[in-house]
């Protein structure tokens, strides 16, 4: 019997290690098969949805935020902004750039320096737009895949352990920060080396003129933003906003001619100029091609909210110009033609101009001419040149 029960276990670890060869074979075809450019599928997808105050953000910030394979948080960076005031935004963006590396990874502990020691899940910005914090398992007010509702959320989820943050950000296979306060992509530069990120860059711009009649009707909520942008520098309450969108603007240009002008090998494919006026005008298409970009599938489900979305009756007032709501999209990124003083939009083109033109809106010269609604100023051709294309990768 002793001979028979040998050969038995020889045959066993001949089977065992002939399992593992063919294994190894197998994944050594299948990544030759893959493309070069899709992560490992243990591996985060990081999204930076890169844009302006008063540029649309807010509602793309949604798309991303409402998609059941998202976390999201919505400009985690006022933290820092807001903690160390009075600072400029030249020397707080290292800060930021450290807060949301540590946030891309799930580590929340970077949080230590801009919130309270008793912080709840509540404590960050906004958090109420985070579809992720008001789902399992921070909060059962959303079931997993339905779409959540801000005022629920407010209501059921507030004041809730705030180490629960850290597992829900851990279970997604896309974690996306919106940002309005960076001004050049260079400081980000480590994060795209970064071998434990796999960043992506939308870039999302709005005509100037449009940005404006935002800011203005606005213009206290951004106090504190405005003395940081400028610099601390002292400017004319009558010109604050002029300077702070040619600042804006000088922005756009530099990051988009960072991206696509002779860019570093680590920049190719990972980012994507986005124009608010063109996701008015073809929601599901131009949705859908940013789901691409970053590896997310289109669902039914939100299909049908991007539709409610931007088919909407609403115009938008004052008491919810921060919230998401249903809306007449297109209708909305046409307001300032009616709203905006001639002399204000013609000072706006005159600080704007290169951006304007680069990025493809056209100029009006006369009151006539801003008034005619017929008038197309926003050139179909638009930016799309300036998008890199990049190659899909899959969503997990």
């Amino acid at each position: 019997m002793r001979p028979v029960l040998r050969l038995n276990f020889n045959t066993l670890i001949f089977l065992v290690l002939l399992q593992g060869a063919a294994v190894v074979m197998f994944c050594n075809w299948y990544y030759q098969l893959c493309p070069c450019d899709s992560p490992p599928v243990d591996r985060k997808v990081h999204v930076l949805l890169l844009s302006s105050w008063r540029s649309g953000s807010s509602f793309l910030g949604q798309v991303f935020s409402q998609h059941p394979s998202v976390f999201y948080l919505m400009e985690p960076a006022w933290h820092a902004w807001s903690t160390m005031r009075t600072s400029g935004a030249h020397t707080l963006r290292m800060a930021v750039r450290d807060l949301i590396r540590s946030v891309f990874q799930c580590d929340f502990s970077v949080m230590d320096s801009y919130m309270p020691k008793n912080r709840k899940t509540s404590s960050f910005f906004m958090w109420y737009q985070s579809r992720a914090l008001c789902s399992p398992p921070v909060c059962s007010v959303t079931p997993f895949g339905q779409i959540s509702s801000m005022k629920e959320c407010q209501k059921e989820c507030h004041g809730l352990d705030f180490e629960k943050v850290t597992n829900s950000c851990q279970i997604y296979s896309h974690v996306v920060l919106k940002e309005t306060r960076f001004f050049e992509l260079e400081s980000l530069y480590p994060l795209f080396q970064d071998p434990n990120l796999d960043l992506r860059i939308v870039h999302l711009i709005r005509d100037p003129r449009a940005v404006y009649r935002s800011r203005e009707e606005s213009a206290l909520s951004f106090k504190m933003d405005n003395t940081i942008v400028l610099e601390h520098r002292d400017a004319p309450a009558a010109e604050e906003q002029f300077q702070v969108m040619k600042k804006i603007c000088q922005s756009h240009i530099q990051i988009n001619k960072t991206a696509t002008q002779d860019p570093p090998p680590f920049l190719k494919g990972r980012y994507k100029l986005v124009r608010y006026e063109d996701v008015t005008r073809f929601p599901l298409q131009e949705i859908s091609d940013i789901y691409d970009f970053v590896g997310l599938k289109m669902t039914k489900e939100m299909e049908e909210w991007i539709v409610k979305m931007t088919h909407g009756r609403g115009k938008g007032n004052l008491n919810d110009a921060f919230e998401v709501i249903s809306r007449n999209a297109a209708q909305v990124s046409q307001a300032w033609r009616t709203r905006v003083p001639h002399n204000k939009v013609k000072r706006i083109q005159e600080v704007c101009k290169e951006a304007m033109s680069m990025l493809h809106y056209k100029a009006v010269s006369s009151e006539e001419e801003q008034k005619r609604l017929d008038m197309d100023l926003y050139m179909p051709e638009g930016p799309k040149g300036f998008a890199w294309a990049s190659g899909k990768i899959r969503s997990r």
